[in-house]
């Protein structure tokens, strides 16, 4: 039975800033240092920020950052460099689409969620296969719309269990598995406690990372990373854990976060996320004060393993 992510048979497609220097947390005229321990025992620091084009996800292969717009794609280089887009990427679907989430890379593909998103709500979902090197439509495969899943903010691949996973923005409840070699949906992971507002995932070492749009921009809230270890995927349910609070500083204003990915070969976290406009249910409704566009960037961790951190003299790990 021809696999629905098998490429063989469809058309072939044509060829065709600066470190950001760490700063310490500053609330109502006192410091705060920044919280030592994280839910997997790893650290995070920042060693670039890299304004882009996209507003939605990042993927990488390792020797390229892929990001997604609502609209469209982009390949970079690893210092920020245009190389390739496609403003075009929905012309080939068989079914209408207006929207990307984060994306996701496997094996020459970038893997994307796709679908018609209207005031907070996402209808004909598709997860999509685009050619890296082109950017090219190659095939997709439709969502099972029994699975109670209404949106999708984000994809990532499951190497170690053979899984496509998908996020839901409207309802961040579960996050939602399809079998990555037929396609056919598995099932779903209850998430305890619910992450608000899910706009990426991706799996480092096995275990899955999620991005939440959780924090009121307009009350300077940060938004957050969560952790859910790999020994629990394959459950019905599991509780989550607090990674990451994506703080000002090192990030440079308060905003909305959107997706993430992890460069094994550099052993970086890449996290994208928008700042100088107001966003409610999803849509654009103006830009805050002092700014005259909406900024998209990149922020490069470097991560320090939990083995590998190396202490203070009381004990805690160095934080950026």
């Amino acid at each position: 039975m021809q696999s629905p992510f098998d490429l063989s048979l469809a058309t072939p497609s044509l060829r065709g800033a600066d470190s950001i220097a760490a700063l310490p947390r500053v609330e109502h005229g006192r410091t705060i240092p920044d919280i030592a321990s994280s839910a997997s025992g790893r650290q995070y620091s920042l060693e670039k920020i890299i304004q882009v084009d996209g507003r939605q996800g990042i993927a990488t292969n390792g020797t390229h950052y892929f990001v997604s717009s609502s609209t469209a794609l982009f390949m970079y280089d690893l210092e920020g460099n245009l190389l390739h887009r496609n403003d075009n990427p929905f012309d080939a679907l068989p079914l209408p689409a207006n929207h990307f989430g984060d994306i996701g890379y496997f094996e020459g593909q970038l893997y994307t969620g796709v679908e018609w998103f209207d005031a907070g709500r996402g209808q004909d979902i598709q997860i999509a296969l685009y050619d890296a090197e082109t950017l090219d439509y190659s095939r997709s495969v439709a969502w099972n719309a029994d699975s109670g899943q209404v949106e999708c903010s984000a994809i990532a691949i499951d190497v170690d269990n053979d899984l496509v996973w998908m996020s839901d923005w409207v309802n961040s409840n579960y996050v939602y598995k399809y079998d990555l070699h037929n396609g056919e949906y598995v099932g779903k992971l209850h998430l305890r406690a619910t992450p608000e507002w899910t706009q990426g995932l991706a799996f480092y070492k096995g275990d899955l990372f999620i991005t939440a749009d959780d924090g009121d921009a307009d009350r300077k809230e940060p938004d957050n990373l969560w952790f859910v270890p790999k020994e629990t995927l394959l459950n019905n349910a599991t509780y989550i854990g607090l990674e990451k609070a994506f703080d000002v500083p090192p990030f440079l204003d308060h905003g909305e976060i959107e997706g993430l990915d992890f460069n094994t070969a550099t052993n970086q976290m890449i996290v994208h996320a928008n700042r100088g406009m107001r966003i409610v249910l999803g849509m654009p409704q103006g830009y805050y004060p002092g700014y005259t566009k909406e900024i998209h960037e990149l922020h490069v961790f470097n991560i320090i393993d939990g083995n590998d951190a190396s202490s203070t003299a009381d004990g805690t790990y160095e934080s950026e």
